[in-house]
């Protein structure tokens, strides 16, 4: 889970790798950014996305996501 949600926020950076990961709050402010910046603010979730792939993450309920 933690490979698709990384590659979803890298593939289609506006948020989507966090509201596949049940993180709908982060993944509707990095969506909301990307709009109101123009696309500009996608930087944020492909960095994000490269976080994921690096780090991990966790759930929405705070669990650690699984490989």
């Amino acid at each position: 889970m933690k490979i698709v949600a990384g590659v979803l926020q890298i593939v289609l950076p506006f948020g989507v790798g966090r509201l596949y990961s049940g993180r709908t709050g982060l993944g509707i402010a990095q969506l909301l950014v990307t709009l109101v910046t123009f696309g500009f603010g996608s930087i944020w979730s492909f960095i994000d996305g490269i976080l994921i792939l690096v780090n991990g993450s966790d759930d929405g309920r705070g669990l650690p996501l699984r490989d």
